[in-house]
Order: structure tokens, then sequence, then C-alpha cells
């Protein structure tokens, strides 16, 4: 019989996260303790076991055929407990601090309007909203939930697809007026184009002409942080930012923006996930919360920005 003094699950869910994870640094963090501690630990389970689990080198951590078993098993082993536990205190509300990072765009239309509604089914929560456009390292910042736009990168990070936008070029009628209508991607050259002033996949604006794809490089007097300090500067009318329609549908109905050469988009959407740490059911009750809270409250529906 295992001893008592043993703590079983918790040296299970350490390696469960050591495999999740990719190591006992990104483990470490996500846990709350040292790497040596992690360390140390998949070797007492090993040596309680009597067999190895994973092979070590400097680069990376190696399954053994014995470790993919326990893995896999531990997996629904920590499953099963969650869900046990979720039968057994059905009545229990979730509670706790909920961390969430969001990009601003996503952060001002959809996350801070559905706070209150959020908080108020849920009063035992507290939310701690951070908004960047700037992916962070969700380990690092111990966050629980970020929201991302664009492709996801290949991670241990599980996700939920929230939906999709198009995107558009838009300007103020009055910027328009003083640097005229572009009828062609060529003629976009001409204009003050602001954009973002970090890293992005996408290295300009993608159009379409006469059949062939055009990239259209973003340059000009002024960028910022985040797609919403992009659209205030496109409001005031400094130049023509590219947005999610989203963002800017109220302002087009309202005549505050307007599209550009709408007939070259493209097309191309932009997926929105929320991405968390977990594996399965595995994840805390408050989590699991906000999840599906998000799912069944927020629409972002792939359609076209309101007509100019």
């Amino acid at each position: 019989m295992a001893r008592l003094d043993v703590n079983r699950s918790g040296e299970l869910e350490v390696f469960v996260r050591v495999i999740e994870l990719g190591g006992f640094s990104a483990a470490a963090r996500a846990c709350g303790m040292t790497p040596s501690a992690v360390s140390k630990l998949v070797a007492r389970l090993e040596q309680r076991l009597g067999t190895r689990l994973v092979n070590r080198s400097t680069r990376q951590l190696q399954l053994t055929a014995e470790g993919c078993a326990f893995y896999e098993r531990g997996v629904r082993i920590l499953a099963d407990l969650d869900e046990a536990e979720r039968c057994a205190s059905e009545h229990v509300a979730p509670r706790g601090r909920l961390r969430v990072n969001a990009n601003v765009p996503f952060g001002h239309h959809f996350l801070l309007p559905l706070a209150p509604a959020f908080l108020s089914q849920h009063t035992d929560v507290t939310l701690d909203i951070m908004l960047t456009d700037e992916v962070i390292d969700i380990l690092e910042q111990r966050t629980d939930v970020a929201v991302r736009a664009g492709p996801l990168k290949d991670s241990n990070l599980m996700a939920r697809k929230l939906g999709a936008t198009r995107m558009a070029i838009v300007a103020t009628p009055d910027y328009l007026a003083r640097h005229s209508l572009p009828t062609t991607p060529q003629e976009l050259l001409t204009h003050n184009r602001i954009g973002v002033n970090y890293a992005r996949v996408q290295p300009g604006w993608p159009l379409r002409h006469d059949g062939r794809d055009i990239v259209v490089p973003v340059s000009g007097n002024a960028q910022a942080s985040d797609g919403e300090a992009l659209r205030h500067l496109a409001l005031a009318g400094l130049g023509m930012a590219r947005l999610a329609a989203f963002q800017v549908r109220e302002d087009i109905a309202a005549g505050r923006l307007q599209t550009v050469l709408e007939d070259c988009n493209p097309g191309d959407l932009e997926e929105i996930h929320a991405v968390y740490v977990g594996q399965g059911g595995h994840m805390p009750l408050r989590v699991r919360a906000f999840l599906d809270f998000l799912a069944e409250h927020i629409r972002i529906e792939a359609e076209q920005p309101c007509s100019t």
C-alpha cells in the first residue's frame, strides 16, 4: 500500500504539467515552484515507481514508453478527480481571482461591457483585467485566460474559438475629401497608412486586384500600440487604418468612417480565441465559468462591415 504521506495527486499534476508545457521551468512557473523542486519531484516519482518516465537532455524531455502510459492515464485520473469534485460540490460557486489578458479592441468592444454581467452572476470572483495587443506568456504573467486575435502559434495551451472577423481599410470622409478616394491598391501608396508599432505576422495590408494578391506596406507618420489607438487616430482624420469589422461597424453606420477599396478586400478573416492552460476538463471552476460565459455572450461574425 502507498504511504499516506505521499501526495500522489499532487505529484501526478506536476508531472502532467511538465509534459504538457514541455519542461521543468515552464511547469515550475505554472505550479508556483522552482525548476529544481520540479526536477526533484519527478526524480522521486521515478524512484518510487522503479522506472524512468522521461529521458532528459539539455534541450528537451522525451517520454519513455512507461512515461507515455503514465502520462495518458494521469490525464484521465486528474480529469476524473476534477469531475468528482464538481459533482460533490455543485452548490459551490466559482470563486477567487481571475486574471484575464485580452487584446485592446476585444477588451473595449466585448470584455469590458460584459464584465458587470459576469461579476453579477459570479459574486465570489474578482476580475483582474489587462489589455494589450502584444502576446504575453500567460505562464510567466500568471494569467488564467488570454484572448488572442490572429493565427495561434503551436503551443501546449488549450484554445476555445470565439469567432472570426473580416478586416477593412477605413478613413474619415474628411480625410478622403482632402486626399482623394483611392480606386486601386497602387493609389494607396500616396496616402498616410498608419499601423501598429510592434511586429505582426502580416507585414502589410493584403488586397486582391485584377486576380492578383497584393500586399501594400504600412507607412505613415504615426504608429500606435493597439487597434483601438489606431481607430482613434483614423477618427481624428490622420490617415487610413486597417481594422477589424466589429471595431468600426458603428463608426461606419454613423458616417464617422468609411471603407476604402472594399472591392479589393480579399475577405481574409482574423480568428479570435480564448487560450488557457489545462488539459480536457482539468481547470479551475472560475476559468470554466468564464469560458462558458464568453461562448454564450460573444458573437463575432465574419460578415462585411457596414456599407459606405
